[in-house]
């Protein structure tokens, strides 16, 4: 099958891991977010978090990823309705989250920032500080943490503008239709390589209210087989560092280091 199929099956009972083992590949959500999950130019389905869940599922006797292209708002849904088994694309646990799936134990933890109008012209550094200009407009991408963040740092629904893709988000800042975007650390620095920041700059990293957001992998909440499988395997790749040689190529060796030793339970429990 091709990494790009999009075909689907119903959400059951039935046992994911045993399934996926006996057809040899596993359906996975992503939001082609680089550098979290995407497709490259020659359409292999990459990045940070689908290289470490081909690893993962090749150790249990899976060896192929069917990745599904879906909308980051649109990825819970798709998992409950069954049209994937897996999110493979950074989605950070929060106890909102928790509420709808199960989650892997975290593989990265990283700052947020704001990608800003060049001269930072309303001294942005903080949600707060948008908070106290209601003539600020926000970008955030649909489904997102930032919208929650920026939600209970008491920012204006009016101010808040969401896109579908970090790169509409962007656009729209380089056309002045908004003043800042939130981002990840991680997000900003990979845009600063790929793409024309003319116009633009990036604030230094914070830790949302003092505690750094930490990404997992994303399962239906019956497959607990299938998640502490997972995790198990996972976890012996961050003890013998095998972690880390995957996730390098897409900067997230010092993530992953801030990772270790938190579980899904800890974050969900925030």
């Amino acid at each position: 099958m091709s990494p790009m199929a999009a075909a689907c099956r119903g959400p059951g009972p039935s046992d994911t891991l045993s399934q996926a083992q006996e057809q040899g590949f596993i359906r996975v959500g992503f939001a082609d977010e680089a550098p979290y999950g995407y497709v490259s130019n020659s359409g292999r389905l990459t990045g940070e978090a689908p290289e470490l869940a081909r690893e993962v599922m090749r150790r249990l006797g899976v060896s192929q990823l069917d990745g599904l292209l879906t909308p980051f708002g649109s990825l819970i849904a798709g998992l409950q309705e069954g049209r994937f088994d897996l999110i493979a694309a950074g989605m950070f646990i929060t106890p909102e989250r928790c509420g709808q799936i199960i989650f892997s134990d975290p593989d990265y933890c990283a700052q947020q920032a704001f990608l800003l109008v060049e001269g930072n012209p309303f001294g942005i550094s903080r949600y707060e500080d948008i908070v106290a200009n209601p003539t600020v407009e926000l970008g955030v991408v649909t489904g997102a943490v930032e919208v929650t963040q920026a939600r209970e740092s008491g920012v204006r629904l009016d101010q808040v503008n969401r896109f579908d893709t970090v790169h509409d988000m962007l656009q729209a800042l380089q056309e002045g239709r908004i003043d800042a975007a939130a981002l990840t650390t991680i997000s900003l620095a990979n845009l600063a390589r790929i793409s024309d920041f003319t116009g633009v700059e990036v604030t230094e990293g914070f830790a949302y209210r003092g505690e750094l957001g930490c990404g997992a992998f994303g399962f239906r909440q019956d497959d607990t087989r299938l998640r502490a499988e997972f995790n198990r395997i996972l976890h012996q790749m961050r003890d013998n560092d095998e972690l880390t040689r995957i996730v390098e190529p897409f900067g997230f060796v010092q993530a992953a280091e801030a990772a270790r030793g938190l579980t899904a339970q800890d974050l969900c429990d925030r």
